[in-house]
Order: C-alpha cells, then structure tokens, then sequence
C-alpha cells in the first residue's frame, strides 16, 4: 500500500520541459479589481456620484511608441520618393559629369525640408480635407440641385488648383524665360500668372463637372476624350503656324501635367465619387476613372484660349517694353517678397481659401455642422504647414538641385562655361548620356511614386488579374522614361513640341479607338500618378536649366511628353495583353471542340460494351 501510494506524487511531479520554462517564465501578478476601480464619491444623501475620469497622462517614451510606427510608414514613404532622386543626380553629377554638387548643404537642408513638409501636408490631406469633400459629396445632393451642385464641383477645381505644389515650381518659372526670345510665354508667366493659374484652374472646374456628370449618367470616357482633345490638338496645329505663340505650347501642354497632383485627384475624385454614391450611381468598377484624364486636358485648351486673348490684345514689343521698364524700376522687394516669407504666404494662400470655401459650402448652403472638427482643424493646419514647409524646401532644395544638374547635363556634348573641359565626351556619346540620363531619372522618379503603386493594385483587382500590378507599373515607368527622354530630346536638338505631341496623341486616338472601356479608363489616368510632388518640380527644374545650357529658347514640354508617354505603353500594353487572353482563350476552346468527338466515341464503346 505504501508504494502504491508514492507512484501517484511521483507521477504529478513529471511533465514536459517547455511547459516548465513557459510557467517559470511568466510574471503573473494578482490584483483585486478593488484596486482599478476609483474610490466611489457619495453625495449629502449618500448617493454615488457619476465618475469623472481624469485627463490621461503619458510620459514621453509612451508618446513616442504610439507615434513612431504611425509616422515611420509615411516618412518611409516621402524617402522613398526624394532620397533615391536626389542620390542618383548628386552621383551623376560628380561621376560622369565630373562636377562637385554647389550650396551641398543648402540643398541638404532645403530637401529634408521637402521630405517632412510632404509628410505633414499629406497627413493633414487625409485627416481634414479629403473627410471634408467626401462629406460634402454624400451630402449636397440631398440637399441642393445638380446645378447648385455642379457649380461647387466647379469651384471646388478652381480651389485645389491653388493648393497644388506643383503650380508654384509652375509660377517660379516665370524669371528664367527670355522675354525678347518668348514675349508671350514671359508674359504668361509673369504679368499674366494670376489669370493662368485661374483658368487653369476654371479647366479642371469644368473637369470636375464633366466628372460628376459622367459619374451619374455612365458615360462612356472615349467620346469625352474625342471631344476635348479635338478641338485641343487643332489648336496647337494653328500655334505652331504662328511665330510667337508657337512658344507657349510647351506651357500650355505642361499645365496639363501638373494640375493632377495630391490635392487635385483626391478631393475632386472624393466630391465626385461621394455624389455618385449618393445617387446610387456609384457602386461600378470603373467609379473614379476618368477625371483624372479631363482634368489634364482642359487646362491645355484653357491656357491656349488665354493665349489667344493675349496675341490679340498686346503685341510682343509692349510686353518687351514693360518688362524692360519694370527692370528698370526694379526695388528691393518687400519682406514678404523675400524667401522663406514668401514661400510662406504661398502655402497659406494655397489653403486657406480653399478651406474657407469648404466651410461656405457646409454652413451656408448645405445648413449643417461640423463634425469632428478637432480632427478636422488639426488636418487642415498639418496641410498649411506642410505647404509651408514644402515649398522653402522646394526653392532650396529640388529645384536648386534639378536646375543644377540640368545645366551641367549639356556639358557632356557641348561647351558650357560652367563645366570646366568640355564638352567631356564624344559628341554622339555625350548625347546618349543626355538622354540615357533623362530616360533613368523618368523611370526612377515614377517606379517611387506611391500612388502607381496603389493604382496598379486597384487595376490589378478590378482586371481580376488578367492585368498584372507589375506590368502596368513597368509600362507606366517606361512610358515616363521615353516620354522625358523626348522631352530632353526636344530641348537639346531644339525641335519644335508639336512635332513630338500631335504624332503622339495622334497615335494615343488611335490605339484608344481599339481598346476596350477598362484600359481606356485606366491608361489615360495613369499619366496623372506621374505628376507628383517631387517629380515635376525637379523635371521641371531640369528642364530649364538645360533649355539655359544651350540657349533654347524655353525649357517646357518635357512633362508633356511624360503624360503621353505612359498613356501610349499602358494602351499598347492593354491590347496585348487582350490579345494574349483572346489568343489563350480560342486555344482553350479548340482544344475543347477537338477533344468532344473522342469522348462521345468512347461513351458510345463503353455503352455497347455494358449491352
């Protein structure tokens, strides 16, 4: 009995090691849950009183390990797009061009600056304003008429025209332009940039209204296209008869280009898509697609009208007189006329009156209030910071940088007097760098843009796979690549922009007149992922620089030919890709009809040998 009794103590001391380790390892600690729960307050009757929690208090490591993961994956983001860029010019810069970076710690600095102004400028895009246009876009059509409604949507286009970061590298070019070379196109810029950005702007209005309506009506893209386009390219075919206004195509086609950046695309794609849903018209694969590709055509037709007016109000010898009287006349410029103020004021005047506008819309006609609106001006002050901040990284940072390397580029081939030794190359092979460098810095710039990324995920889901993310991010790449390469091209041998755009969207009609809706829908949107932030203030800055290098006499088009370049790779991509999947398909299905005759055979022998 006495062993019997052992073996059972014996047995309960045995068991596995990792269950061991695990319980010995394990802090547990016991707490009554009289201790969490606060002291109960009584009243004079006895009665509890309502618990009033206190202000939570964090310590500094606490904050940080909330905040850091949050902010780590959109800093990853805005580096992935600068950082890269950046390396790839300073090393070809001082490798192949042979030439040290000048201001290097300037330009450091000024591209830190761009980095963490993205960063805040498009958290604050996401946190206040996007919420504010998707509230407003489910709410105004119940309680407005379309009319009422298509005029916000106008006004709206105007609004975040303003906001873009782009249209200030746009206005900043206004001083490298030679007014006795392009009178008009220094005009333009300059005495005449206020009126252009506003009919730029009323140009992705008109956009955003052909959106909606396309949105609720389910319109085909391809009619629209015609009909923009059209009247468009015949325009630039009576310009380029003409001396002068010849030389603000390059211009007027590169507005296209930037009006389709972070604030454009998602606060109009926000109201529009938020006025579909709410009419029940929403829930299509294709919602979304398409306003993108109006809103960079109609600013082309729109700055081709007010160059229009210009020819035929103001000869080119009164605009060289008064930018030569203005010269002249020149002062030392008001402190908000000076860098950083300057840039400053830009970034509240891009936000602020949108905002104010946003506000009118929820207050006065729609009668309602705000909600969340902590999180909402928290949003919207990251925005006016980040714009802030963006753009003093932009004067110092990449456009100082771009319009470094784009006029030692021509240094390669030819002359310069800033590059000591040259030309250091061959002519041919000094060309082929050029041009091998611009077609580089394309396909870079675009493969880090995250919008493809998440653009190729979307056409990838609604393709059910048949249009792989990958391929239409490389064929969006090379698009880019070729398309900056003939821009480059088109300033180095200094050809005239027509000759490359009218072939090129001669083409794009074509191949759209033979695709299907879906990849019409998503090729011509695919040219607005590739104007982003950074990529058109640095090609921008390239570009005019390189036009100075070798005395063309404007530096615009390149991002022009950036947007049609992807447009025609995802096309021809897109029919390709039909043909293999038809190709594929008929192979399946001769195969079936091949194969049915031997089955019935066989069904007939096995059922007479079953008799």
């Amino acid at each position: 009995m006495a062993g019997d009794d052992t073996r059972p103590a014996a047995r309960e001391r045995q068991f596995r090691l990792g269950g061991y380790l695990r319980e010995v390892g394990m802090r547990q600690v016991s707490l009554s849950y009289n201790d969490l729960a606060p002291t109960p307050r009584l009243d004079a009757d006895g009665q509890p009183l309502p618990h009033e929690p206190g202000r939570l208090r964090l310590r500094g490591l606490d904050v940080y390990r909330l905040v850091a993961p949050y902010v780590q994956v959109r800093l990853v983001e805005q580096l992935r797009a600068v950082i890269p860029l950046a390396v790839y010019l300073v090393l070809f810069q001082v490798f192949v061009l042979q030439q040290p970076v000048q201001d290097a710690m300037v330009i450091v600095v000024g591209l830190a600056a761009v980095i963490f102004g993205l960063l805040f400028f498009m958290e604050g895009l996401s946190v206040g304003l996007m919420p504010f246009a998707e509230t407003l876009g489910r709410k105004l059509p119940a309680k407005s008429s379309l009319p009422v409604v298509l005029l916000i949507a106008c006004t709206l286009g105007v609004g975040v025209t303003f906001a873009e970061p782009a249209i200030g590298a746009l206005q900043a070019a206004g001083s490298m332009v030679d007014v006795e070379q392009a009178p008009y196109l220094h005009a333009l810029l300059t005495t005449y940039s206020l009126r252009l950005v506003l009919l730029v702007g009323l140009g992705v209005g008109v956009a955003a209204v052909l959106g909606t309506i396309r949105f609720l009506k389910g319109w085909s893209l391809k009619p629209l296209i015609y009909a923009v386009l059209g009247p468009t390219l015949l325009l630039t075919l009576v310009f380029a008869s003409h001396e002068q206004l010849q030389k603000i195509l390059g211009l007027a086609w590169d507005c296209g280009a930037v009006t389709t950046g972070p604030v454009t695309v998602p606060l109009v794609l926000s109201l529009g898509i938020g006025i579909a849903q709410s009419a029940g018209k929403g829930g299509g694969s294709l919602s979304g697609f398409g306003v993108v590709t109006l809103a960079s055509l109609f600013p082309v037709l729109a700055v081709q009208g007010l160059a229009i007016h210009l020819a035929l109000t103001t000869s080119p010898d009164v605009i060289i007189e008064a930018a030569r009287a203005a010269g002249a006349a020149a002062t030392t410029p008001a402190w908000h006329e000076q860098t950083p103020w300057v840039e400053v004021v830009l970034g509240v005047r891009a936000i602020v009156p949108l905002v104010l506008f946003l506000l009118f819309v929820l207050f006065v006609v729609l009668r309602d209030r705000l909600r969340e609106p902590l999180n909402i001006a928290f949003g919207i002050f990251l925005c006016v910071l980040g714009m802030c901040v963006f753009n003093i990284g932009l004067t110092h940072g990449l456009a100082k940088l771009g319009g470094q390397s784009g006029s030692l580029v021509p240094g390669s081939f030819t002359e310069v007097a800033s590059v000591e030794g040259s030309p250091l190359y061959a002519v041919v092979f000094g060309l082929l760098i050029a041009i091998g460098f611009a077609w580089v810095l394309g396909v870079g710039a675009t493969l880090a843009e995250p919008a493809l990324n998440a653009l190729g995920q979307t056409v990838e889901n609604l393709t059910s796979g048949a249009f792989r993310k990958t391929t239409l991010m490389r064929a969006v790449a090379l698009g880019v690549g070729c398309g900056i390469a003939a821009g480059v091209a088109k300033i180095i041998f200094d050809l005239p922009v027509w000759w490359l755009l009218v072939p090129a969207y001669g083409l794009a009609v074509l191949l759209t007149a033979l695709s299907t809706e879906e990849f019409v829908n998503i090729a011509w949107d695919s040219a607005g992922v590739t104007t982003g932030p950074v990529t058109v203030p640095l090609v921008l800055a390239m570009g005019l620089g390189l036009g100075n290098a070798v005395n063309a006499v404007e530096g615009f088009g390149i991002l022009s030919m950036a947007s049609i370049g992807p447009i025609l790779a995802v096309l021809a991509t897109g029919l390709w890709t039909q043909y293999r999947v038809k190709r594929r398909h008929d192979r399946t299905q001769a195969s079936a009809q091949a194969d049915a005759p031997s089955v019935s055979t066989t069904a007939i022998v096995s059922s007479g040998e079953a008799e």
